[in-house]
């Protein structure tokens, strides 16, 4: 499949950009894109996206960041920690989501007027109090001007053996972009097979969840952040992913995070967004501006 080509660019922001998975998924799918800030608190994560994009950004805590430091963009993308809100549900709108990194996301968004939003996160948001935050976020984003879609999807449907849930938001400022992105069909089909249970004491140098180990003819189970707890999937000889195997559930070109400590490989990994999909995303969007000129 080409990407979409064009001479204007979809400038886009990286907010809690960990290793890039969205600025690379979204590069796979056009050279429209072009990413022109990008921000993230952990030094290991800044660390792999310097490399692989050749950047000289530092760690930064986005609650520091001044507006005026932002260049003009386009576009907005964040997979955005889902933080408690600790006082969702008093019907406030944006007033409710103070104190939560969420509310970095709508500061920026009130003052740079972004015309789309793609926003992702674990599908726990959805019900998270209830239903409460998510119900503010969408409050929020409604008030400040935006007409939102959004649909759960898994990685597994998306060239990557790997079932991985997430939900994915799409905002568009006012009418002036009215092509819906979602839903999007599933492309491939995969299936959790259970190659057998571990008895008693865990093997040496092997995880479980559940005492279940994963057939390496199925789909690996969702990476974790933390490698102790990294649920894996496991060949009949009994081991663990290596991280460039994991690189490649998450649709990264190998060795990707090379160059930081094997633990942190796993962390990167296990919170980045799945290039994949995130590509097969951005390439909507851009049919959007092709078929609707500049939103």
């Amino acid at each position: 499949m080409k990407k979409y080509k064009r001479d204007e660019k979809i400038r886009f922001i990286d907010m809690f950009g960990g290793i890039g998975g969205f600025r690379y998924g979204l590069e796979q799918a056009s050279d429209m894109f072009e990413c022109v800030w990008y921000c993230d608190i952990d030094k290991y994560a800044v660390q792999t996206y310097n490399k692989n994009f050749g950047e000289n950004y530092e760690s930064t805590d986005i609650r520091e960041v001044k507006i005026e430091d932002i260049p003009e963009f386009d576009m907005l993308c964040a997979g955005f920690p889902c933080q408690a809100f600790s006082i969702a549900g008093k019907r406030r709108g944006f007033e409710d989501t103070r104190g939560t990194l969420f509310f970095e996301i709508t500061r920026i968004i009130k003052s740079k007027r972004p015309k789309v939003l793609f926003l992702e996160n674990v599908k726990g948001l959805l019900n998270h109090d209830k239903g409460e935050t998510f119900r503010v976020i969408i409050q929020t984003l409604d008030e400040l001007g935006y007409d939102l879609e959004w649909q759960m999807l898994n990685s597994k449907h998306f060239g990557v053996p790997q079932n991985r849930e997430r939900v994915y938001i799409v905002g568009y400022l006012g009418e002036e972009c009215g092509q819906k992105i979602f839903p999007i069909k599933k492309e491939t089909e995969g299936t959790l097979i259970t190659s057998h249970r571990i008895e008693g004491r865990t093997p040496s140098g092997i995880s479980k969840q559940s005492d279940r180990m994963y057939s390496i003819r199925g789909v690996s189970p969702c990476l974790t952040s933390s490698f102790n707890k990294e649920v894996v999937n496991l060949s009949e000889l009994g081991r663990n992913l290596t991280p460039v195997e994991c690189e490649r559930l998450q649709g990264f070109p190998d060795d990707w995070t090379k160059d930081v400590p094997e633990n942190q490989r796993y962390k990167q990994l296990g919170n980045s967004v799945t290039t994949k999909v995130i590509e097969k995303i951005g390439r909507e969007i851009c049919d959007m501006y092709v078929k609707r000129g500049k939103c």
